[in-house]
């Protein structure tokens, strides 16, 4: 069942679909978060919602964003994990410092569709939709970033894992002398 309800702050985690820039009645920016099965409204704009996020993990967005920069290069709308051990990889609709710029989270797509001139359909895999006014193409050139920062980041955690583990070897002490 889904419910909607306001919190002054909020944590997201692995349920966390999406991060929605709206506006308050005052016209304010404010967030409304989409979980799997309930939504949250937060008094924060969404890349300020992220930035707390990325804090609890030891972070913050702009940490993450120049994390994504050494990794692949993306120096623009940057993709980020707020957390790769839980799979929490999210990718901006627009720059982040832009009130208007909301958060996907790149695990809970299963498909995006062009609705408009400049509208963008999301569709989870829990079925809910989503439509924001952002190009199609931009959003399907985000999905592909993602994965591909994703990957990249993956197999780093992977290889350090396995070293840890002894499972790579070392280079010997005398193989270069």
């Amino acid at each position: 069942m889904m419910k909607d309800f306001y919190s002054p702050y909020y944590e997201v985690r692995p349920l966390t679909m999406a991060i929605v820039a709206e506006k308050n009645q005052k016209g304010e920016p404010i967030t409304r978060v989409l979980e799997e099965e309930i939504e949250y409204v937060v008094d924060f704009p969404p890349s300020k919602v992220v930035d707390y996020a990325c804090k609890f993990f030891g972070s913050s967005l702009r940490g993450r964003q120049e994390g994504t920069l050494d990794i692949c290069g993306i120096t623009h709308k940057a993709p980020i994990s707020i957390d790769p051990l839980s799979g929490m990889y999210f990718f901006p609709t627009t720059s982040p410092k832009n009130l208007r710029c909301s958060w996907i989270a790149h695990s809970h797509i299963d498909q995006i569709n062009k609705t408009g001139e400049n509208d963008t359909e999301f569709i989870f895999k829990n079925g809910k939709r989503i439509i924001l006014r952002v190009s199609y193409g931009s959003m399907l050139n985000q999905l592909q970033r993602t994965a591909q920062y994703r990957f990249l980041l993956d197999n780093r955690i992977k290889y350090l894992q396995q070293r840890k583990a002894g499972m790579v070897a070392e280079p010997s002490q005398g193989a270069h002398e």
